[in-house]
């Protein structure tokens, strides 16, 4: 599973860090310092969970098959 982050979208909530500051970091000014990474095993939780929190929906979740499980795609 990765994790990507549209980091150029990010106002600086800080939800994601309070999930967990070791997977999403923040820089100085509290926006997020990465635009994504290798979710390591044992972890998938917690991005997922860091994912979620985020009210803007800038932090993708990607799972080994390619396929996006997070955020859900628009309905129309």
């Amino acid at each position: 599973m990765k994790i990507r982050i549209e980091r150029g979208a990010c106002v600086g909530n800080a939800r994601c860090a309070a999930i967990s500051n070791d997977l999403f970091p923040l820089d100085d000014d509290g926006y997020i310092a990465t635009d994504g990474f290798e979710v390591a095993a044992g972890t998938e939780k917690l991005a997922r969970n860091g994912a979620k929190s985020c009210p803007e929906r800038i932090i993708v979740v990607v799972e080994d098959d390619g396929t996006t499980s997070w955020p859900p795609a628009a309905r129309s």
